[in-house]
């Protein structure tokens, strides 16, 4: 009896088979008492398929699959018994036009370490997760009201192996042992890991895909990944993973013509290819094509108890003429550049991966206008849990970018995200792709020299926490990393000998902690209920005042960030109410490299008129300051 059932085939055919990283691939099982592995391939345009592998010496006649009828579907699958794990294997596909291509599984669990190419056979079924209290209190949370502090981590390059070889990298293993306690030290809610679907090419930092069903061996086998997903729950480390289903790469072993047609991809290169990325587009229009990326994203998120899933690139899924000239690109139906089948696409996933799963999420990577991102599909939204902010990251660079002369004029960029904030529901993110490519670090991104960097930096990270919104931070970045990023190499913990960097780790990690330990900063992100200006316009000064409200009223936070080398010691700032306001944070305290003058605790408001307010309070404002107040 086939392994590939008429209901796999049928389910398949319909973009609805959710198992179907059970079924396609290589899996170790039993057929008439022989263990064995079962391998199952779809590949509707091959004359003829065979197996090919360390087992049988890659011998090219051994091991033919028979097609699976109605040969019209592709399925070809072929038993071979006495095999077990750790066998490497592709297939040899050989094309109605006479061709032999030499492929590895799509649905491979596992893969053979690059510059390698091939399959290696998995058997992922059998891991025992202790996670149960994690997965339990993650789906009966309200997603939006929890705190949500991440750490993007490149995993290759976080810190290295000295003087290895094998390129050093930490394993899955070493990553659970320094990476978990470090994030969970510094105040970080969860963890968004780059390149972990496997990808040949270190330079694409895992955004070329070739394995959308593995772990990349770089770092260990899938059992071991998934016991770094189970150690990060154990120790309330929430897990994102970077997920790449806008395109892949033109690797002879990978996805591009892969039966010889295009498989995968538009057959029109108009649709079908990226002209600035050089990669090809994936057929939303086709069910099984739909279905694959469908059962990769059920994989991490149900199989490996991943969080969620931050989808990159939508924006180039969504428009038809993304990175495209006239004549390079063609219009929908209706004359449009909206792609309606990758729209669909978008609403059946996430529809799915959320109704499935309470308490995942999908993240949308997406750069546009496009209205309604986390909008519900019945109001003709996409449904993504959330939006990164780009436009926010954008208006915030440029302006902590300017010399501060020069910040009065441009005041608006910092104020401006809150004219939209409640339309869409949103991540501000600082992530890897703004300090690559001569982008600089975020510390030389800093106007001055010397010490004013890191105050400018200090300054801008504590209204970013304070702004509405969950937040995002590259790694490396929290202590001033000064080169930029690479791939190549770890980053530069040496600089954590420098006291003004560790002034910059403590600033971050006391800020986390101010926000994981106040509601008012994360229960109400996504409208004006827990958040309110006290003063947007004082521009002359580039001094920013704003309020977070908690639900209840009980845990409020006042925000005063000076944007200048100014000292304000007579600064007066209006307050709600005739209350006592508790200085809770303060970037002139000494473990932030400040001066460490000695400052009352309590500032008690008085009735007298300041920014529009009945009530204010006298504080001795640092240059580049902040104080953050509890009242």
């Amino acid at each position: 009896m086939a392994n590939f059932t008429e209901l796999d085939r049928y389910l398949f055919a319909q973009a609805t088979h959710y198992d179907i990283y059970k079924k396609l691939g290589a899996h170790p099982c039993v057929q008439n008492g022989s263990k064995g592995v079962c391998f199952d391939l779809w590949a509707p345009n091959a004359k003829r398929v065979w197996v090919i592998g360390t087992f049988n010496n890659w011998d090219e006649q051994a091991d033919e699959m028979e097609c699976l009828k109605p040969e019209t579907m592709g399925i070809f699958e072929l038993f071979i018994p006495g095999l077990g794990e750790g066998e490497l294997y592709k297939f040899l596909i050989e094309t109605k036009d006479g061709r032999r291509l030499y492929k590895a599984d799509p649905f491979a669990n596992y893969a053979e370490l690059r510059p390698g190419t091939a399959s290696r056979i998995a058997d992922i079924d059998h891991f025992k997760w202790s996670d149960g209290k994690w997965m339990k209190e993650r789906a009966s949370q309200d997603d939006y009201e929890r705190p949500m502090a991440i750490y993007e981590v490149h995993p290759g390059s976080w810190k290295r192996h000295p003087g290895r070889e094998d390129d050093g990298f930490y394993t899955y293993k070493d990553l659970e042992k320094y990476l978990i306690p470090y994030v969970k030290e510094m105040g970080y809610t969860h963890i968004e890991l780059m390149g972990i679907s496997e990808y040949p090419f270190d330079g694409s930092w895992g955004y070329q895909v070739t394995g959308y069903y593995a772990p990349t061996s770089r770092y260990g086998t899938p059992k071991e990944f998934a016991h770094f997903i189970n150690e990060c729950h154990r120790n309330n480390i929430g897990v994102i993973l970077d997920w790449v289903p806008a395109h892949f790469p033109r690797d002879a072993h990978g996805l591009a013509e892969f039966d010889g047609t295009c498989l995968y991809e538009y057959a029109d290169t108009r649709k079908g290819e990226h002209p600035d990325w050089g990669t090809k587009i994936f057929d939303y229009a086709k069910n099984e094509v739909k279905n694959f990326l469908i059962g990769s994203a059920l994989l991490w998120v149900e199989h490996y108890h991943v969080d969620g899933l931050r989808v990159d690139a939508v924006a180039s899924m969504l428009y038809l003429d993304y990175g495209k000239q006239d004549g390079q690109w063609v219009a929908n139906k209706y004359g449009g550049n909206e792609n309606l089948e990758a729209i669909e696409f978008f609403k059946h996933i996430n529809t799915l991966i959320l109704g499935r799963n309470k308490g995942a999420m999908m993240i949308a990577e997406e750069s546009t206008a496009w209205p309604r991102v986390t909008g519900k599909v019945e109001d003709n939204g996409l449904n993504f849990s959330y939006k990164w902010n780009m436009g926010w990251m954008h208006d915030f660079l440029d302006y902590m970018k300017l010399d501060p002369y020069f910040r009065k004029h441009n005041h608006n960029k910092m104020t401006f995200a809150m004219s939209y904030n409640q339309f869409e529901k949103y991540i501000l993110v600082l992530s890897h792709d703004e300090v690559v490519h001569l982008k600089c670090s975020m510390l030389n991104k800093m106007p001055g020299l010397g010490i004013d960097k890191f105050k400018n930096l200090m300054v801008g990270y504590a209204f970013m926490m304070g702004h509405p919104g969950k937040k995002l931070l590259f790694m490396g970045q929290e202590f001033a990393q000064q080169q930029e990023w690479s791939e190549a190499r770890e980053l530069d913990w040496y600089l954590l000998e420098n006291p003004d960097h560790l002034h910059m780790q403590n600033w971050v990690k006391a800020l986390l902690h101010l926000y994981q330990k106040n509601p008012c900063m994360y229960e109400a992100d996504h409208g004006w209920d827990g958040f309110e200006w006290i003063n947007a316009d004082d521009c002359d000064r580039s001094i920013f005042s704003f309020v977070r409200k908690s639900k209840d009223g009980k845990n409020n936070l006042l925000f005063v960030c000076n944007f200048t080398p100014v000292e304000r010691p007579d600064y007066r700032v209006g307050v709600p109410r005739r209350k006592t306001y508790k200085l809770v944070l303060d970037s002139d305290a000494k473990e932030f490299g400040g001066d460490g003058r000695e400052k009352p605790e309590g500032y008690k408001a008085v009735k007298a008129e300041c920014d529009g307010r009945n009530y204010s309070f006298e504080y001795p404002l640092a240059p580049y300051g902040v104080a953050v107040f509890k009242f």
